[in-house]
């Protein structure tokens, strides 16, 4: 069967991550956008020759699909969730699944009542070095996991851009999508909510306790430096650092990406920057085959498979996802919270 998909959001991680995946994916067809933005929308289905382009939310849900990807802005995500489900599609939303626990549980109970699947679109499940080190730790290759650092320090597309370099090359404004993200919650809230599932599902393990600390390049409400401390429930701890201030403001990019899983009896390194990816423990070092952190077409892959079956194989459960919200959310509000403690003494 050929699936007719629907995708809402024409941003930029529907045209770099969802649309060329979805349409390299043997099984799916992508039928029809949605976005409010004619603009964005008539980009998107002219460079990738989608038939249907909608702004109109009737007519995109009546164009004959077979299921939604849903690539909006994560305030969102709940209404674009609840008309799915009104309209009995199955979804694949991008992550994070909703701005809290509140929204999560209503879009988890109303994809429920309908009998719907509802997945989340955490792509760094997919890459092969992710898919690898889970399969490294099952086979205890590096014996019990006790430790994990996973750090993604980065600009978030800088805090400036200039909207007209070629006439105006020394006008710049504050970048939209950077801006956006931090009113959204921060690096926590929205790349970290990668790790924390990553952390999660490798150990096959839950969060039982958590703390975090931030630091404020920036004025934002939100921390735009963060660091989360979780305890999981088999004994393992876990870091993730995550920062949308790294570099934000030089000439020159740079960020910071690792994977670091350390066991009783070895150790998994995975850093971006070198290309670098290698497990060692008691029988030697190996260097394993590199892979980009993000798999879109893996993902989309493996949605194909769950519209097939209604399982959800590797794809994160919403439940799973609403976990990671939560988490991710109040790690966020409990730094906020401490610095306006500390603004009124």
């Amino acid at each position: 069967m050929n699936y007719k998909i629907g995708l809402m959001g024409c941003g930029v991680i529907a045209s770099y991550g969802h649309l060329p995946a979805i349409m390299d994916t043997d099984g799916l067809t992508i039928h029809a956008l949605y976005d409010p933005n004619e603009q964005n929308l008539r980009r998107e289905a002219h460079r990738f020759s989608v038939p249907h382009a909608y702004s109109d939310l009737e007519s995109f849900f009546n164009s004959g699909l077979d299921a939604v990807a849903i690539c909006s802005p994560a305030p969102a995500h709940i209404q674009n969730v609840i008309d799915c489900a009104a309209h009995g599609l199955p979804v694949l939303c991008e992550k994070p699944l909703a701005m809290d626990e509140v929204e999560g549980q209503q879009m988890i109970e109303v994809m429920e009542d309908a009998n719907l699947l509802l997945a989340v679109g955490f792509c760094y499940r997919f890459s092969p070095c992710a898919l690898k080190i889970k399969e490294l730790i099952n086979q205890d290759a590096i014996g019990e996991v006790r430790t994990m650092r996973l750090i993604y320090n980065w600009d978030c597309h800088g805090k400036y851009y200039r909207p007209d370099p070629l006439n105006q090359p020394d006008f710049w404004v504050e970048d939209p999508r950077r801006r956006g993200r931090m009113d959204e919650g921060g690096p926590m809230v929205d790349c970290g909510t990668h790790q924390i599932d990553l952390a999660r599902w490798w150990t096959n393990s839950n969060i039982t306790r958590f703390q975090s600390h931030a630091s404020w390049v920036d004025e934002y409400e939100a921390p735009d430096h963060v660091w989360c401390h979780m305890d999981h429930d088999n004994g393992a701890h876990t870091m993730v650092e995550m920062s949308y201030s790294f570099g934000h403001t030089t000439k020159d990019r740079i960020s910071h990406f690792i994977y670091e899983v350390i066991g009783t009896r070895g150790m998994i390194r995975y850093d971006r920057n070198f290309s670098h990816f290698e497990l060692r423990n008691e029988h030697g070092t190996y260097q394993l085959e590199y892979h980009g952190e993000k798999n879109f077409h893996g993902m989309y892959a493996a949605f194909r498979q769950s519209l097939k079956t209604g399982e959800l194989g590797e794809l994160c459960s919403a439940p799973d996802a609403l976990e990671v919200t939560r988490i991710a959310r109040h790690a966020t509000d409990e730094v906020i919270a401490d610095r306006h403690a500390l603004e009124v003494r």
